[in-house]
């Protein structure tokens, strides 16, 4: 089969990326690979998506470090999607809100136009075009988030610190990797009023309950088809610790991934966000779990594959490619057409 992933841009890709590793993986299993990024639709005059992508030759790589070099030199050429089995959205639309707005959504409305045309597009762009910003977040049972509030006044702000005990977590309701994230507590309220307004400049504040397990960092856990991802009973997960001084746990801004062992703590919060996971057509997602608490679900481009596959001595591509394999020979076998959000969780 043909599988198109949608980046950002190819300049901001590495070679550990879960995007690498799951192309990388695409490719040794004998599947047509090619990149597509927000500048390279084409709705023609007869109504026909295309898309000028990267195309990776084919053939295989003795590492995903290799293929990313492959990748780096392949040239560009025009394709009509009609003829991509699978188109897997891994932007991350907040990269490109404040510089590229025209860029930031490009992917889910072209990926819209694909589903149209028969093509399965993970996770489904319908769905992702709800996600968008952190609101999409409070739509999961109560059960398993953190006391939330989501506003623009400081005094509602400061109104819910007090009832924490002045322990709150700021943070914008759109973006990602942690970035504008603030931890007030008593040692800093003084400077509450600069962090609301650092934040609310772009838009609206999220205010949450700090939950004291978050002292320890968080763990990532990776979901397919709506449960957690594991090969041969091993997790995909890992512990991020922060970094001295730093509340972020992100490993990109300074983290440390440890190796971690999921409990019936983390499996419950899993299971209470299935059914809006599965009912959303969410085929991958990545969960930030602290304590009893998700404080995140990232359903646009969930990293820590890699790490995650190193620490556990397995490979966590191949049962996501393998699960891409079924879904296109399902669509293949039945004569009436499933949904795009059904069969990206099937």
């Amino acid at each position: 089969m043909r599988i198109a992933f949608f980046i950002n841009d190819l300049e901001r890709e590495h070679p550990n990326f879960a995007t690498t590793f799951l192309a990388w993986q695409a490719r040794q299993r004998g599947h047509e690979v090619c990149y597509v990024t927000p500048g390279d639709w084409l709705l023609d005059s007869a109504d026909c998506l295309a898309a000028h992508v990267i195309d990776v030759p084919v053939g295989k790589s003795k590492d995903h470090g290799a293929f990313f070099k492959l990748l780096k030199r392949a040239e560009r050429r025009k394709i009509d999607m009609a003829e991509v089995d699978v188109l897997f959205l891994r932007s991350d639309p907040s990269l490109d809100a404040t510089d590229a707005p025209w860029a930031a959504e490009s992917g889910i409305l072209f990926g819209r136009e694909a589903v149209k045309r028969g093509v399965l597009v993970v996770n489904d762009p319908d769905s992702l075009g709800r996600a968008t910003n952190k609101l999409y977040f409070q739509g999961f049972p109560r059960e398993v988030r953190a006391e939330t509030i989501i506003t623009r006044n400081s005094d509602d702000i400061r109104e819910f610190a007090a009832r924490h005990k002045g322990q709150i977590i700021l943070k914008p309701l759109q973006g990602s990797g942690g970035s504008g994230v603030f931890k007030v507590d008593p040692g800093n309220a003084d400077n509450m009023n600069q962090m609301i307004e650092a934040i609310s400049r772009d838009g609206y504040v999220i205010a949450q309950a700090y939950v004291d397990a978050a002292k320890r960092g968080d763990i990532r856990l990776f979901l397919m088809n709506g449960v957690p991802l594991q090969v041969d009973g091993k997790y995909c997960a890992l512990r991020r610790e922060q970094a001295k001084g730093d509340i972020r746990s992100n490993i990109h801004a300074g983290g440390t991934a440890k190796p971690v062992k999921i409990t019936e703590t983390e499996l419950r919060a899993a299971e209470v966000i299935r059914p809006k996971l599965i009912d959303d057509g969410m085929f991958l997602v990545g969960i930030d779990i602290v304590g009893d608490k998700i404080l995140e679900v990232n359903v646009f481009s969930p990293g820590n594959l890699v790490s995650c596959s190193q620490m556990a001595g397995v490979d966590f591509s191949v049962p996501i490619l393998a699960a891409l394999e079924r879904k296109v020979a399902i669509r293949g076998d039945y004569a009436h057409d499933f949904t795009n959000r059904h069969l990206a969780t099937i």
